[in-house]
């Protein structure tokens, strides 16, 4: 027998996900649909540049969220998000696991005096129930994960009751927005490259030289140096090869127009 077919609303929510056209209309399809679980604040974080102590530089992290600009400040800005339970637990994860998680470290007596201050720090928000998804990514030195955190009011069996009932959806949901999310370009939060510095960059990734670069796009060689060393500060390298390859992990350059 063949399996029941998706809920049409969950279908069409998926079809708007693929076609949309911006990161900002990615994410403001995925917080409402979350809304609709129980899930009122997201935060979502992106990194290529992963090393084995870190996520990389800040300024290359992906960051999308609806919590309030005082807990981001404290969270995220600050760097207190890389000691928290759950971001831990993401790092060294796949897949999906419960707030109650944090329950069992409290409980396990093994709280450090960091975590400890951002828990306390989200009982203050309201940042108390909720989900954490840790994504699969294709490059070791690629990482992503969201954490879904509840409507305030909600506790942790409450929302453990919703993931019993609709957790393969909401999964399923979030592996798309943030496959859609990776693929769309996005600049650090330095700057973005300007269409000259896209398209000198684009030549060398095809092999050319400066010269040839030069004919192409009908400049002078000095003047092609100069894309290529703004786009080298835009995206903070030292080289032109790292410049190439950090613009195609950003999805800033071989991309289509519109």
């Amino acid at each position: 027998m063949s399996a029941p077919a998706p809920a049409p609303a969950l279908v069409e929510h998926l079809e708007r996900v693929i076609e949309a056209g911006s990161i900002e209309e990615i994410w403001s399809l995925h917080l409402a649909k979350m809304a609709e679980y129980g899930f009122s604040r997201l935060l979502y974080g992106f990194t290529r540049f992963r090393t084995t102590n870190s996520f990389g530089s800040a300024d290359d992290i992906l960051v999308l969220s609806n919590h309030p600009e005082e807990y981001l400040a404290a969270f995220v800005q600050s760097g207190a998000y890389a000691q928290a339970p759950m971001v831990k637990w993401a790092a060294a994860n796949e897949g999906a696991c419960s707030w109650r998680l944090i329950g069992e470290v409290v409980a396990s007596g093994q709280l450090t005096p960091a975590q400890r201050r951002i828990l306390e720090l989200n009982e203050r928000h309201g940042v108390r129930a909720g989900y954490s998804i840790s994504f699969r990514d294709v490059s070791v030195r690629a990482k992503g994960a969201i954490g879904l955190c509840a409507r305030p009011g909600m506790r942790q069996h409450e929302v453990d009751t919703i993931w019993n009932e609709h957790g393969r959806e909401i999964t399923v949901i979030n592996n798309l927005t943030h496959l859609r999310i990776t693929a769309m370009p996005f600049a650090s939060s330095r700057r973005a490259l300007t269409p000259r510095q896209r398209e000198a960059l684009e030549w060398v990734g095809d092999g050319k030289t400066t010269q040839d670069i030069a004919t192409i796009m009908g400049l002078t060689s000095a003047t092609v140096e100069k894309h290529l060393r703004l786009a080298r500060e835009a995206l903070d390298v030292d080289t032109t090869a790292q410049a190439v390859l950090k613009a195609s992990f950003q999805n800033q350059i071989f991309v289509l127009p519109g």
